[in-house]
């Protein structure tokens, strides 16, 4: 008796366990949404060139999204933008061109070597993009980012 209504709560709990698969599918629907985003300004920046997009400590939902719009590359000295998503820091070349986006505003004042940052605030995405970064590496992007671009030092 106890065992059939153990197998009863237990087939009732499976059929519910669909109802709560959707916070899965937000995650993908964001990460799909930064994605977009991200590549966006990655092919403004780069114009014709490929983009082979590196994100330092990737993780697998990211490499699925992100493959299946563009070439991820798996080290930073095959790649010609990176977006540092989950570290603090990343090792490359100094002397190769490299665009680097981060997802971390704070990071973004202090280390020079991003030209932007887009991270997500009160669950709304933000773009920043420093003025003298870009100039610095002679991109000019379109007129649609110009509410994008700061002037910070």
């Amino acid at each position: 008796m106890i065992k059939k209504i153990f197998t009863a709560i237990l087939f009732v709990s499976f059929l519910n366990a669909n109802n709560y698969t959707y916070l899965l599918d937000e995650y993908q629907k964001e990460t799909e949404l930064e994605a977009k985003i991200v590549l966006k300004i990655a092919r403004d920046i780069l114009k014709t060139t490929p983009v082979h997009l590196y994100i330092p400590n990737m993780k697998e939902l990211d490499n699925k999204v992100y493959s299946s719009k563009v070439k991820v590359v798996r080290s930073c000295e095959k790649a010609n933008f990176i977006f540092v998503k989950y570290s603090k820091s990343f090792q490359c070349q100094k002397n190769k061109k490299l665009f680097v986006l981060t997802n971390n505003y704070k990071q973004l004042l202090s280390n020079n070597s991003f030209i932007g940052a887009f991270f997500w605030s009160k669950s709304r995405p933000n773009i920043v993009l420093v003025k003298n970064r870009l100039t610095k590496k002679a991109i000019a992007l379109p007129k649609e980012y110009e509410r994008y671009i700061e002037d910070l030092q």
